[in-house]
């Protein structure tokens, strides 16, 4: 029985399995190939977006590398995200020791919601030394210029936006795929592309709960609006993180969860002021405030006049 030549993938990890190596394994195998890794980056990640990263140490990812290499000796390298400047010339060696047949590049410039996942001097590092040792890097079109360089157009395939999360880093682990079976470099591109106009039509992006959690988010203010009006304890309602409950309102609402639970609030006060006679304090006391200055501190920095100035406008209209 013939042994599949592996493909040796280095890479971050995305947690929600659209990017990283978690795609670079799935499309290796669904393909036929064989993926070894060497993991660069963990993310704290969701489907909207990265929240925290942990770069792993270069002796550790140096570590990886030769033992993939002194084992299974693979002749096909895809890499990926690089966010440490330190690592490029534990890459670089590896390469120029080993010898791979063909070493293919997807650089990672920014992530799917925009943020830039590279410093200059990555950037710099890589445009120096690693892009000189690949035979293809896969680039999107808006990362074009960043990566330009004459000395390297001819090794350049430029990509246009896909709506396919992690595109180029499927694209870059199909055509590794396809090298590795025999393919020359633009027959491998052109056989990538039509397994990934095909998962673009049967496999879309993993969608999460966004609107839902935040339908969930607006009925718990209305529920317990009055008695808190602190994020942590919506979010432990809700059973998620506080971070990923301000990504959900800001991707919603372009607000912070804190922002919309406070104008609740003033609109509550307001009402209040406005219907009802009970005394500043009590309203105060009704709404949670620890004392009445407080309680004029936050509505103050809310509207620009204090309740009592509010209430007698209020009545003058």
């Amino acid at each position: 029985m013939q042994t599949k030549s592996p493909i040796l993938t280095i890479t971050g990890s995305d947690s929600t399995g659209g990017s990283g190596i978690q795609a670079d394994i799935k499309t290796i195998s669904e393909l036929g190939g064989y993926a070894v890794s060497a993991i660069t980056s963990i993310t704290v990640q969701t489907t909207l977006g990265i929240q925290e990263f942990f770069d792993v140490p270069a002796n550790i990812i140096a570590g990886q590398i030769e033992a993939i290499f002194n084992d299974v000796q693979p002749k096909i390298i895809k890499i990926g995200m690089i966010r440490n400047h330190t690592i490029i010339p534990i890459i670089c060696d590896a390469i120029r020791k080993n010898q791979p047949q063909y070493t293919i590049y997807a650089p990672v410039v920014h992530s799917a919601t925009g943020e830039a996942l590279m410093n200059k001097q990555v950037l710099d590092c890589i445009q120096k030394e690693l892009i000189p040792l690949c035979n293809l890097i896969i680039v999107k079109k808006e990362d074009a210029n960043i990566l330009h360089s004459g000395d390297f157009t001819d090794k350049l395939h430029i990509i246009d936006d896909s709506p396919l999360h992690g595109y180029a880093n499927k694209f870059s682990s199909a055509i590794a795929v396809f090298l590795g079976k025999g393919a020359t470099p633009e027959k491998a591109i052109e056989s990538a592309q039509a397994y990934l106009n095909t998962q673009i039509v049967h496999s879309p992006n993993l969608a999460g709960r966004c609107n839902e959690l935040y339908n969930e988010f607006i009925n718990a203010i209305a529920k317990y609006g009055k008695n808190y009006s602190d994020v942590q304890f919506y979010a432990e309602q809700l059973n998620v993180s506080s971070r990923y409950l301000s990504q959900v309102t800001k991707r919603i609402s372009g607000m912070a969860p804190k922002t919309i639970i406070d104008n609740y609030i003033i609109k509550e006060i307001e009402t209040e002021l406005k219907t009802t006679g009970k005394s500043i304090q009590e309203i105060a006391n009704d709404f949670g405030f620890s004392s009445q200055a407080h309680f004029t501190k936050f509505f103050k920095k809310m509207k620009n006049i204090s309740p009592r100035e509010f209430r007698k406008t209020s009545i003058k209209q």
